[in-house]
């Protein structure tokens, strides 16, 4: 097996669900992992725990909404280490109703967290990522980014637009790796906040038959980071066995 080098990783959404799994499991590989999210309380548990165990973390506050902030979390980081090798845009919101709910505000929240979150991210990382000529841009989507469903017109749409994003970039860019990770049913917080009261109790009864841990989506994570330098691995597509 190849050594994995030790990278600089920043994680978006790290709070919790996939960024909490992920920044698990890539803290054990040997990763410098950077946590961001909004729940500071949070990440300073993770935080204390990774390093307890001997690996190696830090955590800032970050709202992926503001610019501004996305800039702070990733400068600081490049100002700490010299460098930035890898950005796992993770973080997301998944308020579900059908659209002539007219539910505004949560469309709005759904397009600035899942898609303009995810483009402040790209934006803060690419620069120094091709100055170096080197990196990698982790950005998750969902199994929503292949096919719709009703009263997820708009989580779909933001979905279906991470992916595309993700694959222009791709082609955009011959020295920064871009890999899209789509789960499917997660054991996560996603669906717990927000939406139609009657379609988020549908959707936590599907996660509760169905859903695989988010440490799944974790590794495979670490599986397209593990690869040489040389090897994008461009989608990654994780859903449990029985989803349809």
């Amino acid at each position: 097996m190849n050594k994995i080098l030790s990278n600089i990783v920043l994680i978006t959404g790290a709070s919790s669900g996939i960024g909490e799994a992920t920044a698990r499991r890539l803290a054990a590989d040997g990763h410098h992992v950077v946590l961001g999210a909004r729940r500071v309380d949070r990440l300073a548990a993770l935080v204390a725990e990774l390093r307890a165990a001997g690996h190696s973390a830090e955590y800032q506050e970050l709202d992926v909404t503001d610019i501004d902030s996305v800039r702070g979390f990733v400068e600081a980081a490049h100002a700490r280490h010299g460098r930035v090798d890898v950005l796992v845009n993770n973080a997301g919101v998944m308020p579900l109703s059908t659209v002539d709910a007219l539910r505004i505000d949560e469309w709005n929240q759904m397009i600035d967290v899942n898609l303009r979150g995810t483009l402040h991210g790209v934006a803060a990382v690419l620069p120094l990522m091709r100055a170096r000529r080197e990196g990698h841009i982790v950005n998750i989507a969902s199994t929503a980014a292949y096919r719709v469903d009703p009263t997820a017109a708009v989580y779909c749409a933001t979905k279906y637009a991470v992916r595309a994003l993700s694959e222009g970039l791709r082609q955009e860019n011959q020295d920064v790796r871009v890999t899209v990770v789509s789960p499917g049913y997660t054991q996560s917080e996603l669906a717990d906040r927000g939406g139609d009261p009657q379609v988020r109790a549908a959707v936590r009864a599907a996660a509760e038959r169905l859903a695989i841990p988010a440490a799944a989506v974790a590794d495979a994570i670490g599986y397209a980071i593990a690869q040489p330098r040389d090897v994008d691995v461009n989608e990654l597509v994780i859903r449990p066995t029985a989803q349809n």
